[in-house]
């Protein structure tokens, strides 16, 4: 019994330090398209949790009401389903209101596996200890919670759930071990079976499995994610992702009563540089442009490559001069910036053209202010090419 306590302990101790340091290896969630797609995730698990926590608190009310049962067995389940709910409504809240943000990921994932841990914990108040250790139905919300958290795309969500889940669970056993003797034959004839520290072994490999597991899903499903939504020659945001984030950014723009400025961009004369350069050249200055770009605006604006030398910006929470200003320089900065041909030798560069529109003054829809700026990019290009064009004020070279 000892020896068997004493590597169940050691087990636990060893998983906890192997993902601790595999935790310090992650690096920290940063990119939008993934951010954005784990608060999608969120919304849908809030959901899925309202639902579930709302289904398990009729539960206890009919017992109450209803049924003659044990009082603190009563108040115990009603209290942990109605705290449980009222958490889920919270939850739920603040994944339909807020943005993507990375405590609330954290947040609701371990209010999953503590969910879990305190309906377990729950039966030693009952003087149920057995169901405690041996439940099987209870202890597989383990891993609903573990498999959740893949839907966060975020690694970091993933094993620190995982850990908290071994933790938790690990505690409860100890715990129990220590205060109850679970093999005395006053609990025969142990409807949840007899108390065996190798069957919980067991149970927290199967835990730490089912967490490297999700860390595989959530790898894999980033490299697939990143490949959906960037274009392959210049590394920005392909026109899908664009046309998505822009209905986004415009929603919140409406709700929130803030301005959203959108730039089109066109290089200027691309076909003769093509024509004169060779089509490799032409791809050289699109990574460039694409490079300017990616180091010109902030990580809440969306840069994207909208099909062959046309490009779109969207700027959240900027007024038409900001925006304006921000376009002027980012025209100054590649209208100098030479392109190293393959051959060696390098060009004076590439020119663009930009058209900007802003809501809510150049359109009340994602086609009206499209059609405003690319309109607005046409007339740039007749008068000149090389210039910002945002209403009736032009920038020129």
């Amino acid at each position: 019994m000892h020896e068997s306590r004493a590597i169940f302990v050691a087990f636990a101790c060893r998983m906890n330090t192997f993902l601790q340091k595999f935790a310090n290896s992650l690096s920290p969630q940063s990119d939008p398209v993934l951010s954005n797609a784990g608060l999608s995730g969120e919304r849908f698990v809030a959901k899925i949790r309202l639902i579930l926590t709302g289904g398990l608190l009729i539960i206890p009310l009919v017992n109450t009401v209803f049924f003659e049962m044990n009082r603190a067995e009563a108040v115990v389940g009603l209290s942990l389903t109605i705290t449980s709910f009222l958490l889920s409504i919270a939850a739920y809240i603040l994944a339909a209101k807020g943005r993507a943000t990375d405590w609330l990921s954290f947040a609701s994932s371990f209010f999953d596996v503590s969910l879990v841990s305190a309906a377990l914990a729950a039966f030693l108040f009952l003087g149920e200890p057995h169901t405690a250790v041996n439940s099987k139905v209870i202890f597989e919300g383990y891993f609903l919670a573990i498999a959740g958290t893949s839907l966060r795309y975020d690694r970091r969500v993933c094993l620190s759930a995982g850990i908290l889940a071994l933790l938790e669970y690990a505690a409860i056993v100890f715990f129990t071990a220590r205060h109850w003797d679970l093999n005395s034959e006053a609990y025969a004839p142990y409807p949840y079976g007899m108390f065996s520290w190798s069957a919980q072994i067991s149970r927290l490999i199967l835990m730490a499995t089912a967490s490297a597991l999700t860390i595989a899903i959530v790898s894999r499903s980033q490299k697939l994610l990143r490949l959906a939504t960037l274009d392959p020659l210049t590394a920005l945001y392909n026109r899908g992702y664009v046309d998505e984030r822009f209905a986004a950014e415009l929603s919140r723009a409406q709700r929130h009563n803030q301005s959203l400025a959108v730039a089109v961009i066109d290089v200027d004369r691309f076909k003769t540089f093509n024509d004169t350069y060779g089509h490799a050249a032409g791809d050289v200055a699109l990574r460039s442009l694409g490079s300017v770009l990616r180091q010109s605006f902030r990580q809440s604006d969306t840069v994207g490559r909208y099909g062959g030398e046309e490009f779109v910006i969207l700027l959240p929470e900027t007024n038409l001069d900001a925006a304006h200003q921000k376009l002027e320089t980012l025209r100054k900065a590649i209208a100098v910036a030479p392109i190293s041909l393959p051959s060696g030798t390098s060009t004076p560069g590439i020119t663009i053209s930009v058209g900007l529109a802003v809501f809510p003054t150049d359109g009340a829809d994602t086609a009206e202010l499209f059609a405003s700026a690319d309109e607005r990019l046409f007339q740039a290009k007749r008068e000149g090419r090389n210039r910002v064009v945002s209403g009736d004020a032009v920038l020129a070279c």
